[in-house]
């Protein structure tokens, strides 16, 4: 049976509730050969090769149990909410054409059809908790051996409260909440998620904010106590700001995974701004190169700072080529999102490559 993929058409609702037939998919790839090296680790969980999907496509456990059995190993649960929360209205997932990007602030077109790239809106949605509990539970649950699931949290911030210090410390409650409900249902680590060009307020922009970010990883920490906690991050520019980052959060840390999308305006085709004027996230190949260096530059600040940290390096992955180039920058372990939506196979393939 072909594999399911992502209906960019349809709202993330409806995707949600036409999630593939996790039965149907278990037939696919079924004769697949691993990778050829058997050392692959996710902070400290064995796992059968560095092949993960960020949080996004693994809306429910459905989908995260399909991807699973087409040669995904680190599955990252959608990010999820101690309340609900719609989705941003159509469209949330639209093509574009571009150069590579380096820097966040500029402006991309808009095309008809996928060129490898495309900007992202969805706001981070979220089930109920009662809904994504369960959820949870039942995706560990189908889970084969060597393969881990990670839970994407994200605290919602209280827009009503004006104090900043108040403001912060319900953020962060709110964060390490949705952390230990997680480890609670079956997760085997959390990935708190500190970057979200797509919403303004702080609970998508707390990597940019040292001190604060610090705050927030603690209270997890207190709250998972031995519990994997990975932070996903956006871009960062300098050598400096990755060194002020690491000082803030890594005492209370297992990982990073990054870069979580490169935030840019779109353009339409007759030049109108689209989502309003506002920037979205493009993920895909415009990225790959700034992801790679990104990943290279905080290796060698973790180093540096002495640190024992996996770096989980994402975007713009499409081929085996792409995955040596993230391991030889310093990664222990990769997310492939853009690829993976259109092409589920891809991890059939790259696993078929024992070039890494």
């Amino acid at each position: 049976m072909k594999p399911q993929v992502y209906d960019v058409s349809q709202t993330w609702l409806w995707n949600l509730q036409h999630a593939p037939d996790v039965a149907a998919s278990v037939t696919v790839g079924s004769g697949a050969t691993g990778v050829q090296d058997t050392t692959w680790s996710w902070c400290g969980f064995p796992i059968s090769s560095p092949l993960g999907i960020p949080a996004g496509p693994l809306l429910d456990s459905r989908w995260l149990l399909h991807y699973a059995v087409l040669g995904f190993d680190v599955l990252v649960y959608k990010t999820v909410r101690s309340v609900a929360r719609d989705c941003y209205p159509l469209p949330n997932l639209v093509p574009v054409g571009c150069s590579p990007l380096s820097d966040a602030g500029t402006t991309v077109c808009a095309t008809a059809k996928m060129q490898g790239s495309w900007a992202v809106s969805f706001g981070m949605p979220s089930q109920h908790p009662d809904i994504w509990r369960n959820d949870i539970t039942v995706a560990r649950q189908g889970l084969a051996e060597g393969k881990v699931l990670v839970v994407s949290v994200v605290g919602t911030q209280e827009l009503a409260i004006s104090d900043p210090a108040k403001s912060l410390d319900q953020l962060a409650e709110d964060f390490a909440t949705c952390a230990k409900w997680a480890m609670d249902s079956g997760a085997h680590g959390v990935e708190a998620n500190f970057s979200c060009p797509n919403v303004a307020t702080a609970d998508g922009q707390l990597y940019q904010q040292p001190e604060a970010a610090g705050i927030v990883a603690e209270r997890i920490r207190s709250r998972i106590k031995d519990a994997p906690l990975v932070l996903k991050i956006g871009k960062v520019a300098t050598v400096d700001q990755a060194a002020q980052l690491l000082t803030a959060v890594g005492p209370f840390i297992n990982g990073l995974a990054m870069t979580n999308s490169i935030a840019a305006k779109v353009a339409s085709e007759d030049g109108t701004l689209m989502f309003d004027g506002h920037a979205r996230g493009v993920c895909g190949q415009a990225t790959l190169a700034a992801s790679v260096a990104q990943t290279r530059m905080f290796r060698s600040a973790v180093n540096a700072a002495k640190l024992t940290l996996d770096l989980i390096g994402v975007g713009g992955i499409s081929s085996a080529m792409d995955v040596q180039e993230y391991l030889l920058a310093g990664a222990t372990s990769v997310g492939i999102a853009t690829a993976a939506m259109t092409d589920p196979q891809i991890a059939l393939r790259i696993r078929n490559k024992p070039c890494f």
